[in-house]
């Protein structure tokens, strides 16, 4: 009968597809690894790993042994969870991963506040990629994700926090500024700085613009940033304009909103925010403390938003 560690040290190698990178992984030496996951084909009678190729391939037949390890691993730790703290109480270890451009404008809103309401939570936080974050709940290297949702992803339970709306962000002297509102039809790509490929906000902007690539905004300069920040300041003091999310404009003092912010017209281009996870999640005291935490430290604006007043952006 395989052991807890022998699936441990199989889960690990089909991540890695590597030995030694796999026992570094796993905390041991590589020959002990090596000779648990012999000793546990030698009990199944199957190569699991083709040991001749580089990187490691895994056979047909491994490939359903490492996914059924994967649900035995799983449901281990959901009973030392219940065991630690009984489902009631939010303790332990939790990793969050949160796209960059909600992690500056909403982390600071909550994380002191959910670190004094629940010391015996170990929480980390870390800044990931809308795929990246997907790809890590697959693999279960993080236990949720704050996401820009729908997904429309089976394998993953989405639980709505908040609507976003979207906003104007731009240059002096822009035509835009002698509106009270923007159309979602006078935007084009013409004059609009953008995020770097792989940001799923810069998917819902040019979901939002006109499809067809207009002039750069400087005509001998193409540039893309992976932070909203760096796109504001450039717009500050040159040209052109971008969309900021609600929160990145509550920063703002009021002389900046007056210089640089427009609203849109009904219906107002918004993203939908969720607390995402995947269907093997087990961790549900601290993710209801998370989602209470972040609900109560909102502006109340956002707590209040209905669906019906917004048109929800895809992020693709």
């Amino acid at each position: 009968m395989p052991t807890i560690t022998q699936l441990e040290y199989l889960i690990a190698v089909d991540k890695e597809r590597h030995f030694g990178k796999a026992a570094k992984r796993c905390h041991v030496s590589q020959p002990s690894l090596s000779a648990q996951i012999q000793k546990l084909e030698d009990e199944l009678e199957v190569i699991i790993f083709d040991r001749s190729k580089k990187p490691i391939v895994v056979s047909e037949i491994g490939k359903e042994v490492v996914e059924q390890a994967k649900i035995i691993i799983s449901e281990v730790k959901k009973i030392k969870s219940i065991a630690t703290c009984g489902n009631l109480q939010a303790k332990g270890e939790f990793h969050l991963a949160v796209i960059p451009t909600i992690a500056p404008y909403l982390l600071p809103l909550f994380l002191a506040r959910f670190s004094k309401a629940n010391p015996k939570v170990n929480l980390k936080v870390s800044e990931e990629k809308t795929e990246d974050i997907i790809r890590l709940l697959a693999d279960e290297e993080i236990d949720a994700g704050l996401l820009v949702t729908p997904l429309e992803d089976e394998n993953l339970i989405e639980k709505h926090l908040f609507y976003e709306p979207f906003y104007c962000y731009i240059c002096k002297d822009h035509p835009f500024l002698n509106r009270k509102f923007v159309s979602e039809d006078d935007l084009t790509v013409e004059g609009l700085w953008l995020l770097e490929e792989g940001h799923c906000f810069r998917n819902q902007v040019l979901n939002i613009c006109s499809p067809n690539r207009g002039k750069k905004v400087l005509p001998n300069v193409e540039f893309e940033s992976g932070d909203l920040e760096t796109l504001k300041n450039l717009i500050k003091r040159s040209s052109g304009y971008t969309l900021l999310p609600e929160l990145a404009v509550n920063n703002m003092s009021a002389h900046e909103v007056k210089g640089h912010i427009r609203g849109f017209k009904k219906p107002i281009p918004t993203r939908e925010i969720s607390l995402v996870y995947s269907h093997n999640f087990y961790k549900d005291s601290i993710l209801a403390a998370l989602e209470k935490t972040i609900l109560e430290t909102l502006p109340p604006q956002l707590r209040t938003q209905k669906r019906q007043s917004f048109e929800i952006i895809e992020i693709n």
